[in-house]
């Protein structure tokens, strides 16, 4: 299907416009005809070859993209739509005013006029994967099943607010400290490229041995200069090579599990993978999902390839009778507390709120985490930064004082 823009007016003469999907310019015309609309004006937006690709990309990744804040708002204001017992038509178009960014606009049209056809909204999001992940879809799925569409909206938006506010507390976080190991890098280069070989001509008229940083520094920039390509070179190919393991089902699951082995960051990454594994199956039961459904929706959130895996066998185990702590407790991956707050909401019925409460309990401790990390990296790059520049300037200043000594 084609998504064409036009302009037309009511039978009362208003003049109004908007975007509808169709087959075909007819089509469009005769959808328009029907809502009462005498179109004025009407051009195809969104050419029906979605399918084209330019190496693996769609179309639509390459003029723009959806941002989860921009999906996240519009579940909010759908909610706020249906709880307002507007039809589900009704407040897709209302949506469709509100919309800012001009792919999503174009999305909402799509699904919009999927439902008037007759299909779920569920189907209907559906058919744009793409924006849309099998979670969406599922708790919409649910929430349309148990007549609580307006519930599951909201607790959907939560969620998504809740993903983003994490990752951009941690992103934030690391801004600094990756600005000041910039910063270093850039001055590093710059002396040992610009200002070393300069003094280092210098030194050469000078018949007396040079003090040991001075000919550390002249080794070191001399290496760097003559081998530079080479290793650049070598980075490349590294960098492709470990891609390359990476991609491959053994590969990634040893880098996870080194991941999570570091010191400080593997602590910090395990957590972070909790959270998130407790966040979105708490959200999808409390939505109405059932467990196994849920399970292997989680498997494709947690972004751990080990943590796949125990959800996975945990997820077979459940399928043969047994409780959902037991085969996680089995894995050795899941921490204590969370095995035992599952097991306490499966004894409870109220695993979704125990899940809830770990999620909000390990959120807080990544935020913590991540801040005492920082508040003790900053200053210790900054000391690193700081001696690495002093030898530098050290290096270059001991010869010249033994020069100004030797004139006098």
């Amino acid at each position: 299907m084609a998504v064409y823009t036009w302009i037309g007016y009511t039978d009362k003469g208003k003049e109004t416009k908007g975007m509808i999907d169709a087959v075909s310019l007819r089509e469009a015309n005769l959808k328009l005809r029907s809502q009462g609309i005498f179109v004025s004006s009407i051009s195809e937006e969104l050419p029906s070859g979605e399918a084209f690709t330019l190496r693996g990309s769609s179309l639509k990744d390459i003029v723009g993209r959806v941002k989860t804040e921009d999906v996240t708002v519009m579940t909010r204001q759908l909610s706020t739509l249906v709880a307002a017992s507007i039809p589900l038509v009704d407040a897709l178009s209302a949506l469709y005013e509100q919309i800012e960014n001009p792919l999503l606009k174009k999305i909402t049209v799509q699904v919009r006029e999927a439902v008037n056809e007759g299909l779920s909204l569920a189907d209907a999001l559906a058919q744009h994967r793409r924006i849309f992940p099998d979670l969406y879809i599922n708790m919409v799925r649910s929430g349309e099943a148990s007549g609580a569409l307006d519930v599951v909206l909201l607790r959907l938006a939560e969620f998504l607010e809740g993903q983003h506010r994490l990752r951009s507390r941690i992103s934030a976080a690391l801004v600094y400290p990756i600005l000041l190991f910039v910063v270093c890098i850039t001055v590093l280069t710059y002396l040992l490229a610009a200002v070393v070989p300069k003094v280092v001509s210098m030194f050469e008229t000078m018949n007396q041995v040079l003090p040991l940083p001075t000919r550390i520094l002249i080794s070191v920039s001399d290496i760097l200069g003559k081998t530079w390509y080479l290793i650049a070179i070598a980075i490349i190919v590294v960098g492709y090579l470990v891609m390359r393991w990476k991609a491959t089902e053994k590969g990634a699951m040893r880098y996870d599990r080194w991941r999570m082995n570091m010191p400080v960051f593997g602590s910090i990454y395990r957590k972070v993978g909790v959270a998130r594994f407790a966040r979105t199956l708490g959200t999808l039961l409390a939505s109405g999902v059932p467990i196994l459904e849920a399970m292997n929706i989680v498997k494709t959130v947690v972004q751990s390839k080990v943590m796949e895996a125990s959800i996975t066998d945990a997820t077979s185990a459940i399928m043969d009778g047994s409780s959902i702590a037991a085969p996680l407790k089995k894995s050795g991956i899941f921490p204590p507390v969370i095995i035992h707050m599952i097991a306490v909401g499966e004894k409870s019925g109220r695993l979704e709120d125990m899940l809830l409460r770990a999620a909000d309990a390990y959120e807080e401790d990544v935020n913590t985490s991540v801040a005492t990390f920082t508040s003790v990296l900053e200053p210790v790059m900054i000391l690193i930064m700081g001696v690495t520049v002093g030898f530098v300037v050290m290096a270059i200043l001991f010869p010249m004082l033994e020069m100004s000594q030797i004139i006098r």
